[in-house]
């Protein structure tokens, strides 16, 4: 299985932007897809946007229009470019591997923290 790491975490003021990383060693080239969850304290996971292995992207509502899911296959991390940030964006954000092989079903990491203060 495959673990990603998250990083890029931080805390922000309304309206700034951070940008997430997802590394998965391998990930690329065993042609997996990526999803991006986040939780917010006392909430159920979300699932917020997606890239698949042929490059199609995809989002939640609640972020279409400020968040951009991107990647660099050569280095095998997936980027999440967030921007105008809004405090119900605070939550803990993690990525996940997935697709129809075996060998893209990806673990959980420790994800990373964002928190926006209005």
């Amino acid at each position: 299985q495959v673990q990603p790491v998250e990083s890029g975490g931080g805390s922000v003021q309304a309206g700034g932007s951070l940008r997430l990383s997802c590394t998965a060693p391998g990930f690329t080239s065993m042609n997996c897809d990526m999803d991006w969850y986040r939780q917010a304290a006392g909430k159920q996971r979300e699932w917020i946007s997606a890239i698949s292995n042929v490059g199609v992207t995809s989002y939640a509502d609640s972020v279409k229009g400020r968040f951009t899911i991107s990647e660099d296959k050569a280095k095998d991390t997936v980027y999440l470019q967030m921007n105008s940030l809004k405090p119900e964006d605070t939550g803990m954000y993690s990525c996940k591997t997935r697709g129809w092989s075996g060998r893209c079903s990806g673990s959980w990491g420790q994800g990373t923290q964002v928190t926006v203060s209005s």
